[in-house]
């Protein structure tokens, strides 16, 4: 997470101003192995990030059982941007919330600036905008010139929006895609307690909260990724 959060600053800084194309991180969890497995496209998608982060502690036992250099912890987006906030107000790294209605985004940006006087949010807007007003959002953004664009669609809109405008994008230092993080900072989802978040059982804590959107999807996206990792330490092993 420290690592994470330190080269997000550094990276965002070195890039400021030079007119290039951003740095893009993005994440995986049990469902974009599922979607990697399932779908060509999509993981042509995900292999076009320059970073991946293990947002799923499904991934980081994954990584135990296949890696000679296993990853050392979870690095949530939802606590990643605890991490680098912290950090962008000491060093000046400006933000940027793309995603969620207007509502949760405000109170978003509200929340995080409360909790860190001082950062600087170089703009935000909602995520509800159709593809004829993509070259506009994305002259807004460039015009604002935020050091760390952090966008909300979820999974796997945020990917195709994030490589379809990469190119463009040539006044942003950095580009996380950040999932649902939006309704977390704004408050309206809650994350679970630390004891689950510690044994890997988030997403049940979260498929108790909204069963009947979740559980068909953890149901059928689970055993897809589980299969995947499985089949990988499988051919390693020989």
């Amino acid at each position: 997470m420290d690592d994470s959060a330190d080269a997000f600053i550094r990276l965002a800084l070195e890039r400021r101003g030079t007119g290039g194309r951003p740095f893009y991180s993005t994440s995986a969890n049990g469902q974009v192995i599922a979607l990697c497995e399932q779908d060509a496209e999509f993981r042509s998608l995900a292999r076009q990030a320059d970073q991946i982060h293990a947002d799923g502690m499904s991934v980081v036992l994954f990584s135990r059982l296949s890696s000679t250099q296993p990853l050392p912890e979870r690095v949530a987006t939802t606590d990643l941007v605890h991490a680098v906030a912290a950090r962008a107000v000491k060093t000046g790294v400006s933000f940027y919330f793309l995603g969620a209605t207007e509502e949760v985004n405000a109170r978003a940006v509200e929340n995080l600036t409360s909790a860190y006087p001082g950062l600087r949010f170089a703009g935000r807007r909602n995520g509800y905008f159709d593809r004829a007003e993509e070259d506009a959002v994305i002259d807004a953004i460039n015009a604002a010139a935020p050091d760390i664009l952090w966008i909300g669609f979820g999974v796997p809109l945020e990917q195709q929006f994030v490589v379809r405008n990469i190119e463009r994008l040539h006044n942003v230092g950095l580009i996380k895609t950040a999932g649902g993080l939006f309704d977390f900072l704004a408050g309206s989802k809650s994350r679970a307690p630390q004891w689950m978040q510690t044994l890997g059982l988030e997403w049940l804590y979260r498929m108790i909260l909204e069963p009947r959107r979740l559980a068909v999807r953890y149901l059928t996206s689970n055993p897809v990724a589980i299969y995947a990792m499985l089949r990988t330490i499988a051919k390693r092993g020989h």
